[in-house]
């Protein structure tokens, strides 16, 4: 009877990608999914260390499951991701019932240290080499690259694909632990990531979102000329099956004119731009080694809007950096106000063994002024969101439905029509009614009314 593995995923796409990844090579290797842990022969956790929450999850996690390994000691519990990378022989220091731990760049060895677990029934270590000490050569062979196995039954949707383009980041803002757990920064062969998202649209993939930690700074050298990112989703666009292209994340200053040039002239494009700003500070860019101003940040938003009108700006913040005095968080407000988001993502500080922040830095501002800060910058960034949101209303908008509504699987709806949700070009969440055999399709819906965070509409006519 073949094993059956239990997979749990928290933190950023990139971690969604890589339990894709991870499904697609255990079940071509004969492995079956199992709906819940108790039913696995294998659990296990794909983690993250950006927050200390994550981590604080997953231990929770872990911890549970002392009695089920008490009760199964053959079952096999292993700990991948960035968690693994970070705190390595720590977690079976932690939890000694835990059985494997597999850093980001060895989770393509999985099938295979599974099986040496399974044989030899002693906890094993996969991971990668530190940044410090090491030829960068040499690091960046330790994070190692494997060709993805790509499966539409691995993917949360057969229709939409994550495609990862680069590895690693090489930024080391002081706040950011991903350098040291993510491994150097390496852009992939163009024809590869070009075969790849022909593969994906032969499997009735209409829609991609290429990944890197700094999507925009890819770079390849192929045939004595540059391949940037620009040139990239102009090869990606002349796909045929392909309907839209998404990038993210991107970094302020590698947001040049040709690349939102291609955004603006490319059809398959979507005119959607996340750009972290981290805070509208310039003391804390500095201290947080983001390597650009608020004004630099500003001239970019500028030449966004001149460029593509129609763009979806999004982005990131952290509030209660080490020193954040009220002057830096309202200077962040004003940021907000004059960027007008699509959506922030607003986040309180939290240290992180091993980044430069916890080493030079103390973590300051207490934790009801990082609730406080948190509370308002969002407040503030919800009504923008409603305001960019109600010009919807009454407009017809083409999205693409990826399924039945968070509230219709949350009560198990079913039948002829179930609220569906889609989103449009620019990434714009949208709820309405419809048959559930809908999904995957690109659609016209009439939006009726809006929020900050969604937008309510009823399917509009079709033409013949």
């Amino acid at each position: 009877m073949p094993k059956r593995f239990y997979l749990e995923t928290v933190g950023c796409q990139m971690n969604v990608l890589d339990s894709e990844l991870v499904t697609a090579s255990l079940l071509a290797a004969g492995y079956e999914a199992a709906d819940n842990h108790r039913e696995a022969d294998v659990i296990l956790f794909n983690t993250c260390s950006v927050r200390q929450h994550a981590e604080d999850k997953i231990y929770s996690a872990l911890g549970r499951l002392k009695h089920v390994k008490d009760r199964r000691p053959d079952k096999i519990i292993g700990v991948l991701g960035c968690m693994a990378q970070k705190d390595q022989t720590g977690i079976f220091k932690r939890a000694p019932h835990v059985d494997l731990v597999v850093g980001p760049g060895q989770i393509g060895q999985l099938p295979l240290l599974l099986s040496q677990v399974n044989t030899d029934r002693t906890p094993l270590l996969e991971i990668s080499l530190g940044r410090k000490g090491k030829p960068r050569a040499q690091v960046e062979e330790s994070f190692e690259q494997y060709d993805p196995i790509r499966m539409a039954e691995a993917r949360q949707s057969a229709h939409q694909a994550m495609v990862r383009i680069m590895f690693g980041c090489d930024k080391f803002c002081t706040y950011c632990i991903v350098p040291s757990v993510r491994g150097p920064e390496q852009s992939r062969p163009a024809n590869e990531i070009e075969a790849e998202v022909a593969q994906l649209a032969d499997q009735g993939c209409l829609e991609v979102t290429l990944l890197g930690q700094t999507v925009n700074s890819y770079q390849y050298d192929e045939n004595g000329s540059t391949v940037r990112l620009a040139d990239l989703l102009e090869r990606l666009n002349k796909i045929d099956g392909i309907r839209r292209i998404k990038f993210v994340t991107n970094y302020p200053r590698h947001m040049d004119d040709a690349l939102l040039q291609a955004v603006r002239d490319l059809d398959k494009v979507s005119p959607y731009l996340h750009v972290p700003a981290q805070s509208g500070s310039n003391t804390m860019l500095k201290r947080m080694k983001r390597s650009y101003t608020v004004e630099e940040y500003r001239e970019m938003l500028d030449r966004i809007w001149a460029t593509v009108p129609d763009a979806a700006v999004t982005s990131d913040f952290i509030v209660g950096f080490c020193g954040e005095t009220e002057d830096d968080f309202q200077q962040t407000v004003d940021l907000v106000r004059h960027g007008r988001f699509k959506n922030s993502f607003i986040f309180k500080y939290s240290p992180r063994t091993g980044t430069k922040a916890d080493d030079l830095f103390d973590d300051d501002v207490p934790e009801d002024v990082k609730r406080r800060r948190n509370n308002e910058l969002l407040a503030i960034q919800n009504a923008i969101s409603q305001e960019e949101n109600d010009p919807f209303i009454d407009r017809i908008v083409e999205i693409l439905v990826e399924g039945p509504s968070k509230n219709a699987r949350k009560q198990g709806d079913s039948g002829e029509s179930v609220q569906l949700t889609g989103r449009t070009v620019c990434d714009r969440i949208v709820v309405f009614d419809g048959a559930s055999d809908l999904t995957g399709q690109i659609l016209s819906v009439r939006i009726d009314a809006a929020n900050s965070f969604t937008l309510f509409g009823t399917l509009a006519p079709t033409t013949e």
